[in-house]
């Protein structure tokens, strides 16, 4: 239905933006890797998937193709819904994500939060090949992002991703007590999730 929105960022988060296109404002969820990507933008031009439920349309954005791709391959994999596949774009590097499934690392996908060993290995089965044959993913980076409000935007984006807040706030002084020179939003994100 939708193949990608260009428009000014109105409102920009780690867990979603509002995409103003001529006077209409998109809320599309996105992941810390396509935040990292965007952070310093103004306006944009995201790539989208749109899910359609009983109750609700929900959009998810991507900087480039060859992320939405990637989760496209993720959310077609049985047990994997679009949530858990934001999830895991949001934990991992897309590279690390396309390199566990093709090396066969169950263990780094089972680290994921809603991701048990049946669906890491079901992961690697319905994916590895057409990863094998896709090559590796072009144009997928991140960077690093230091902001003064980093604790209350990571914060923020755990609570989005469905957390609940003393989860988040629990997991994130953790963090933030065992690597106190943490400068990345998107590092400080990463290892609370990996801590929950």
């Amino acid at each position: 239905m939708y193949s990608y929105i260009q428009g000014k960022l109105v409102v920009k988060n780690p867990a979603f933006v509002i995409l103003d296109n001529h006077g209409i404002g998109y809320h599309i969820n996105i992941s810390l890797n396509t935040y990292t990507k965007i952070q310093n933008e103004s306006e944009t031009k995201l790539q989208v998937h749109l899910q359609i439920t009983e109750d609700a349309h929900t959009m998810f954005g991507f900087a480039d193709e060859s992320e939405k791709i990637l989760f496209q391959q993720l959310i077609s994999v049985s047990g994997v819904g679009c949530s858990t596949a934001r999830m895991i774009l949001s934990s991992i590097t897309p590279q690390e994500i396309q390199q566990a499934i093709i090396s066969e690392n169950e263990k780094l996908l089972e680290k994921i939060k809603g991701i048990g060993p049946k669906t890491a290995k079901r992961m690697i089965l319905e994916l590895k090949d057409k990863m094998m044959k896709a090559g590796d993913l072009k144009g997928i980076a991140t960077t690093s992002f230091a902001h003064n409000n980093m604790q209350a935007e990571a914060l923020n984006a755990l609570m989005a991703l469905g957390f609940s807040r003393t989860q988040a706030d629990n997991a994130l002084m953790k963090v933030i007590k065992n690597q106190p020179n943490i400068v990345s939003i998107e590092a400080l994100i990463k290892d609370a999730l990996k801590g929950m």
